[in-house]
């Protein structure tokens, strides 16, 4: 796919079909996010691949409890999570991850697949139980996750907003 197009054209989505991912797209994609640039090249992140639906309802599970989410918070029943996570210590984690999930974002559409950003674990990977989680799947225990991505095949309901604002620019000369 063309780069300009596909930058123009993905959308978030937030409704996806019970349809797995295939492995190798999957490692495609991660590999698009580790390509990204990290500030003075540290790559102090790690991406933790989940596509097992039972950790990805508990992880759900926990963030609602946590957040005090409603019943219905599920990541919107994703095929696979990416968590984008880096060393605490690192001034630039949060920009290192955000570059990548970009990337993840990106590679996702490109290979028909869809995607949503989740923020809702970047203030809480440190309350105990989160964190108990975050261990169970290998998040080293000095990273924040700055961002997850939810991926999967576009349900046939998604909804695609192509409208896009283009008051925001400011042009000098």
């Amino acid at each position: 796919m063309d780069a300009i197009k596909c930058l123009l054209e993905r959308r978030s989505i937030r409704s996806f079909k019970k349809q797995k991912i295939a492995k190798e797209d999957l490692e495609t994609i991660v590999k698009t996010a580790y390509h990204a640039p990290s500030a003075m090249n540290r790559q102090t992140w790690q991406f933790t691949v989940v596509q097992n639906e039972e950790i990805i309802e508990e992880l759900a599970e926990c963030l609602r409890v946590e957040l005090n989410r409603d019943k219905g918070y599920n990541f919107y029943k994703p095929d696979a999570l990416i968590l984008c996570s880096n060393d605490r210590d690192n001034p630039h984690g949060v920009e290192d991850c955000a570059v990548a999930m970009e990337n993840i974002m990106l590679s996702s559409y490109a290979l028909g697949i869809g995607s949503v950003w989740i923020n809702q674990f970047k203030g809480v990977c440190d309350s105990p139980k989160v964190r108990e989680k975050l261990d169970k799947i290998g998040v080293p225990k000095n990273h924040l996750v700055w961002g997850t991505a939810a991926l999967g095949y576009a349900s046939d309901d998604a909804k695609r907003n192509f409208e896009k604002n283009s008051n925001v620019v400011k042009w000098v000369f």
